[in-house]
């Protein structure tokens, strides 16, 4: 038969009977409804400013619902609660036209309405505006036409009874109101809920910031207060120079609190000794300190070692094991390297230290713990959070009060007396009685020391062992027979930068000091990895390397010397345990060749 005379087939809505087409209606609306409701939540839990993002919100009710006008009023005092004798004033905070509203607030809200829910928290919703509170309650932009409001309470938090604002929409009284009656006041409800759970959230991280930030500030003040004249000493701690005397006074003003500190310094200032003499000041001083490398552990030997771990957690926890967060309760935790734990322990770490509770691996069982925290690092943090290697808000839960510990060479005046301190101590441990010679005395004092006090110990103690005689001459020092590694260094630097990297590698910005101004320097080439006696010095910044260089440059010298890593350790100007360590945190495959 030809389509053209064929019969239309029947509509398969007209088929439908008058109930089912209302069932029809009222499941689109549902359907409406529920995806209304689940835009707004992507755009209230997505964004950090509720009140700004709510123009959109009234926006999406809008077109998806019809409800036309929307406003959101809130106390100008909310401290101040509603009572029958006082008013408290409120003010449009955000509109569907954006947040400023554009007339008297009584064109986006009635005054008796308003008053009436701040007033008893229960919903509003009016068959007819104009004709129930007056044809003045009617927004100029709606006048002339029969509309209808739904208002719906803002409360501080689900169970108060206070009223911080009221979430108010219009729908025009033609739009099949009668269907869309309860589910208004229901979508409004929810949506009202979601932003009090938005502001709740908001206000929480805001007091949190706050009270982070001033105890800071009272932190920093204290630990910044003027340095008394007479030189502030610490038991463990040798030095009267004014860089170490500054130092120790702030370490006596801060010991008795109980703020986190983060102490920065190179390697070899000493970091753990002062660690110690913080616990030692402090009212901890009879509970225990606890020690953490977290540099010396891999990240899954780590979380077991902090977080402890039930028996039979993993293959070999024959066993119940406390971990440090839980043997230092009470007491101090110091956790030394804390710049080299990975992305994925900080934020394991920044739970127990925002909440002061934790569960061991394997365990479900809550556990409280109270310490005070100290940490160390040689890193620089800043540039670590600046590139996203450390998180920022971990940042901020350690360096509440930072101390940056001087390196040796910054306290020339403090060699000889340390120098003295260890060979009392060789003598004492070795059963002799050797002294040091007036021109060896002053060749260590010009000595700068990139290893700081660690290695001015080992040179006296390798310079004690080798003197054939009571006093030790210039002769028997390592840097007169050619054998001192740190000349080398010094002698090789360009820069005025210790040679051993991390912070020594570069001035530190001191809040109290203004920043150096510092030229750029160039950038290192693969054709620096040459070896020394048949390639020219390179033109760029030759200070040497640590186990935080890219990859790409350990690739290039691992494949130059042939996978042998001594040979890429001289190339690099690295040691072959630092060439290891770097192989093993950039997870490179050895080749056998």
């Amino acid at each position: 038969m030809n389509d053209a005379v064929r019969p239309a087939a029947p509509s398969a809505r007209a088929d439908l009977s008058p109930t089912h087409r209302a069932a029809v209606r009222a499941a689109r609306k549902e359907h409406l409804a529920l995806n209304a409701v689940f835009e707004v939540a992507k755009v209230l839990t997505s964004t950090p400013d509720p009140i700004a993002a709510l123009p959109g919100v009234l926006n999406i009710l809008s077109s998806f619902l019809g409800l036309c006008h929307g406003s959101l009023s809130l106390l100008v005092e909310p401290d101040r609660p509603i009572t029958s004798g006082a008013r408290n004033p409120w003010a449009v905070a955000a509109n569907s036209l954006g947040l400023t509203p554009k007339g008297p607030s009584t064109d986006y809200l009635p005054e008796q309405i308003a008053q009436m829910v701040f007033r008893t928290g229960v919903p509003i919703s009016t068959w007819d505006l104009a004709e129930e509170f007056g044809a003045e309650a009617v927004p100029p932009v709606l006048a002339g036409q029969p509309v209808r409001l739904i208002a719906v309470p803002l409360r501080e938090n689900a169970r108060s009874h206070l009223v911080i604002g009221v979430l108010c929409a219009y729908r025009l009284a033609g739009e099949d109101g009668a269907g869309w009656w309860d589910r208004d006041i229901s979508v409004l409800t929810m949506v009202s809920s979601l932003l009090e759970q938005s502001l709740r959230f908001r206000r929480m991280v805001a007091r949190d910031r706050e009270r982070v930030i001033e105890e800071s500030r009272r932190a920093l003040a204290m630990a910044t207060a003027v340095v008394p004249q007479a030189p502030v000493s610490i038991d463990g701690i040798i030095g009267d120079s004014p860089a170490i005397a500054e130092v120790t006074a702030r370490v006596r003003k801060i010991g008795p609190t109980r703020a986190p500190v983060l102490l920065r310094g190179e390697s070899g200032t000493g970091k753990e000794l002062f660690a110690r003499a913080i616990h030692a000041l402090s009212d901890r001083r009879e509970k225990p300190f606890v020690r953490v490398n977290c540099a010396a552990l891999s990240e899954t030997l780590l979380e077991s070692e902090l977080f402890g771990h039930e028996k039979g957690a993993f293959t070999g926890a024959m066993g119940l094991k406390k971990g440090r967060f839980e043997l230092a309760d009470g007491g101090t935790l110091f956790l030394d390297e804390i710049g080299e734990i990975s992305h994925a322990f900080q934020a394991k770490l920044l739970r127990v230290l925002q909440e002061g509770e934790f569960e061991r691996v394997g365990g479900t069982r809550t556990i409280k713990v109270d310490f005070r925290l100290v940490t160390a690092t040689n890193r620089d943090l800043e540039e670590a959070v600046a590139h996203g290697q450390f998180r920022a808000d971990l940042y901020f839960r350690i360096c509440v009060v930072p101390i940056l510990l001087p390196p040796l060479r910054a306290r020339p005046g403090d060699i000889r007396p340390l120098a003295q301190v260890f060979l009392d101590r060789f003598n004492r441990e070795n059963g002799t009685k050797l002294s040091f010679a007036q021109n060896a005395f002053d060749t260590l004092c010009s000595c700068k020391f990139p290893g700081n006090v660690r290695e001015l110990e080992n040179c006296v103690n390798r310079a004690a062992a080798l003197s054939n005689t009571d006093v030790i001459g210039l002769d028997v020092l390592a840097c007169q027979q050619g054998s001192c590694l740190s000349a080398d260094l010094w002698r090789l630097q360009k820069s005025d930068a210790s040679p051993i990297g991390g912070l020594a590698s570069g001035l530190i910005a001191d809040p109290e000091q203004p920043a150096p101004v510092t030229r750029p320097a160039p950038p290192v080439t693969i054709a620096s990895f040459a070896p020394p006696a048949a390639a020219s010095p390179p033109a760029g910044d030759s200070r040497r390397k640590t186990a935080d260089m890219e990859r790409e440059e350990l690739l290039a010298a691992m494949n130059q010397a042939g996978w042998v890593q001594a040979k890429a350790a001289r190339l690099l100007g690295m040691t072959p345990r630092q060439i290891a360590y770097a192989i093993r945190k950039h997870g490179i495959e050895i080749r056998r060749i």
